[in-house]
Parts: C-alpha cells; structure tokens; sequence
C-alpha cells in the first residue's frame, strides 16, 4: 500500500501543479509543516518557512490573478513554462529516492500529466475569459480551486480511488483536448478576422 500512496502523492502533485502550482507547493509544505503530511525527503524543503512565505505571496498573487480575464490568460501564458518543469520535479522527487530510472520515469509522466492538465486549464479559460461578463471566469476560477483540493486530499487520504479518478481524467483529456484547442484556434482565426482592416 506504501507504493500506491507514494504513487498517488507524485501524480496528485504533478496533476495539481497544472491546475494551481502555488497551492500545491503551500499546502504540501504545510501540511508537512503541521505533521499531517509526511512528504519524501527530497520535498520536505517546502515545509520550510522561506519557501512557505515564497508559496504562499505566489498563492496570494495567483488567487487574484486568476479571478481577471486578461491577467489571466497572461498569467496562464507565462506559467506554461513554470508549471509543467514544477511537475515533472515535483514527481520525480516524490518517487526519488526509490532508484534512478524510477525518478525519470516519475519526472516524464509528471511533466506529461501537468502538461495536459494545464493545457485544458489554459485553454478552456482563455475561450471563457471572452464572456463579457466577469461571473463565469470568477466561477471557473474557484471551481478550480475546490476541484484541486479536493483532488488532493483524496490524493492523501484514498490514493486508491485518486488514482483510479486521475486515470478516467487523463482519458477525458484525450478525448477533450483536440476539441478544446480547436475551439481556441477557431477564436483566434475569428480575433485576427475582427482586428483585420
């Protein structure tokens, strides 16, 4: 049962990470920090109080990001390129210490996972940052917010049934991503056409 949990801690990080990389870097070091969560080695320096306080100002600003349309579909832009290394790290150092070729494997399919994770974050957000009305994003945005803390503590407290949720969302994105983008695609082609003299 030790493997599933160990398991089912690198997916839920790596998973979170492309929802909210912030929130799981300062729930997992407080959680740590408060002895609730006992994390591998490797992740332990996040219970640590400057990497909280850097977390948590990071959670801050991504909580408030995240509620404006502009800001963020910018700030989805430029955390594709933070996000995605943060989950591959965050897998492999949750599998580390078990061997080598364990913790590429863990680091491939976490970067893998938050890559699609955020991929159908960012795209679906950037097709409802085009409602005129601010009430869908802010809605979206904390939906997010419960779905994650909800994906984590069943992540921690039945990885059994996380993982076997995690795997049903990764056929869901299979399915769901060619047609997101698509829709994001058709948007942009109908913005050129619209801003075109």
């Amino acid at each position: 049962m030790e493997t599933v949990q160990s398991v089912a801690l690198a997916a839920g990080l790596a998973w979170g990470s492309g929802l909210r990389l912030y929130a799981v870097l300062f729930a997992a070091g407080l959680l740590n920090r408060l002895g609730l969560l006992d994390l591998p080695q490797a992740l332990q320096v996040l219970a640590h109080p400057w990497a909280l306080g850097a977390s948590g100002a990071m959670l801050a600003l991504e909580f408030l990001a995240d509620k404006i349309p502009v800001v963020d579909s910018v700030w989805d832009a430029v955390h594709s390129f933070i996000r995605i290394p943060a989950g591959a790290v965050l897998a492999a150092s949750a599998l580390g210490a078990h061997e080598p070729v364990i913790a590429v494997v863990a680091a491939i399919l976490g970067g893998t996972l938050a890559a699609g994770t955020h991929a159908a974050k960012s795209g679906a957000r950037a097709l409802i940052n085009t409602s005129p009305e601010p009430f869908s994003n802010v809605a979206t945005s904390l939906g997010e917010e419960a779905t994650l803390a909800g994906g984590l503590y069943l992540a921690l407290a039945h990885p059994l049934v996380f993982l076997v949720l995690l795997l049903a969302f990764v056929v869901l994105l299979a399915w769901l991503l060619p047609r997101l983008w698509g829709g994001v695609r058709l948007l942009a082609r109908r913005l050129r056409g619209a801003t075109s003299p």
